[in-house]
């Protein structure tokens, strides 16, 4: 998808089209996406909204604050879509995935077949993709990062159509950091062997350069060469581990205020276990204050091995209570989370279990998380984390648009003129 959270942003909102538009990180931080418009202001990832909003009027800029639920929304419609055209897809990130074409790479017209998948998505979800087509997978990256800067090819790009001279030209003319993969530490190392742009990557020795570095960079170059050998990787069942964790709208300095912040958290991690169908043996907590805060410096953290192997959220809450001894009242937290680990099916019991908790066999975390998802979140919880309302450590928002496809009282209003 390009530029998917300000895309995502248009759909609802048709009068962003055209203007330069900014999605903005946690708390309302820094810039994480940026409309074409923006960018052709000078605008980059990564720049801090406190320094660009004393110029946002002159410059008609429109910002926005991070709406994952939206987005995340979007997303699924989109691979929904994509499943269609292919019974091989793989879900690469929130605005990617890759789809594995089978015997139509030699039987169909690929060209067409791009467009029809881009018209598709734009027809019946409303946000511009482009798409790349290849041997490999690094290859079609690079097609669809081709698609995305070159007017020329209408959004769609299928390496292997194009003429091998200009193709030889490309690969020639961009430097090396723009393949898949390939990182800053590994781009200086890369230069100091004298390669620097990627068809002197793709004309190395594979063999030597996983002696190099590793069988990782090898793949790399057979798959520049047209070798395909970056397996599909087929979707996990489980998580290998759950992380809850989010910077604060205000700084916290009480441990009571802390331990609804872990309270919330863990609950969280339960609804997140049961949707996945696992259970957790480990749980750490942890906090933290401000890297730029020269005057406290606090880094807490607490493992916490369980039991048993549990999803019960009364469990997980008491665990991460462990943290609050380690906390030092009056100083400003600025983020904090849990962390479960050593995750296995719930299918089943231990052999040498000792014994189950009893809110699980009450079904508690089934029953919050169906009233959940029901009629909203944050309408229940256990203990200080169903206090309500919402407490003021959350999230800051200020810039929020309607999540339309998910929220009742927020659905988009037609109106007939």
């Amino acid at each position: 998808m390009n530029c998917c959270y300000v895309s995502c942003e248009r759909i609802f909102d048709p009068s962003l089209e055209a203007k330069p538009v900014i999605v903005l990180s946690n708390n309302d931080g820094c810039a994480v996406s940026l409309s074409p418009e923006a960018k052709a202001l000078g605008i980059t990832l990564g720049v801090p909204w406190f320094q660009l909003a004393p110029r946002a009027r002159e410059w008609g800029l429109v910002q926005k604050s991070s709406n994952y639920e939206l987005y995340a929304d979007i997303s699924r419609r989109v691979m929904e879509i994509l499943s269609r055209h292919s019974a091989w897809i793989e879900i690469y990130s929130i605005d990617e995935a890759f789809l594995g074409l089978g015997p139509r790479a030699t039987e169909s017209d690929l060209v067409a077949f791009g467009r029809r998948i881009k018209d598709e998505i734009r027809r019946l979800v409303g946000v511009p993709v482009c798409v790349g087509i290849a041997r490999t997978k690094t290859l079609a990256k690079l097609a669809n990062k081709t698609a995305k800067k070159m007017p020329v090819f209408g959004g769609v790009c299928v390496w292997e159509g194009t003429r091998p001279e200009w193709r030889a030209q490309l690969l020639a003319g961009l430097p090396v950091s723009e393949v898949w993969g390939i990182a800053g530490r590994l781009t200086r190392r890369l230069g100091a062997m004298g390669i620097f742009s990627i068809a002197d990557l793709a004309a190395a020795d594979p063999v030597a350069i996983r002696d190099k570095f590793n069988v990782v960079v090898m793949r790399t170059v057979l798959e520049l060469q047209g070798t395909p050998c970056i397996d599909f990787e087929e979707e996990k069942l489980g998580k290998e581990q759950l992380i809850f964790s989010r910077s604060f709208a205000v700084p916290i300095t009480t441990r009571s205020a802390m331990r609804q912040v872990l309270s919330v958290y863990a609950q969280q991690g339960s609804a997140r276990l049961e949707k996945h169908h696992q259970k957790a043996k480990i749980l750490t907590a942890f906090a933290g204050t401000s890297f730029y805060n020269a005057h406290e410096k606090s880094f807490p953290s607490v493992l916490v091995p369980l039991p048993a192997p549990t999803s019960d959220p009364v469990v997980l809450a008491k665990a991460g209570q462990q943290l609050l001894p380690n906390l030092a009242e009056g100083v400003k937290y600025v983020r904090a989370g849990i962390m479960l680990t050593a995750l296995s099916p719930a299918t089943g019991q231990e052999a040498f279990e000792p014994f189950r908790f009893a809110h699980e066999d009450q079904g508690i975390s089934s029953l919050i998380e169906d009233v959940n998802r029901r009629h909203g979140r944050g309408l229940v919880g256990l203990g200080y984390g169903g206090l309500r309302p919402g407490p003021s450590w959350q999230m800051k928002r200020d810039f929020l648009s309607p999540r339309a496809t998910t929220h009742w009282d927020e659905l988009a209003v037609v109106k007939a003129s």
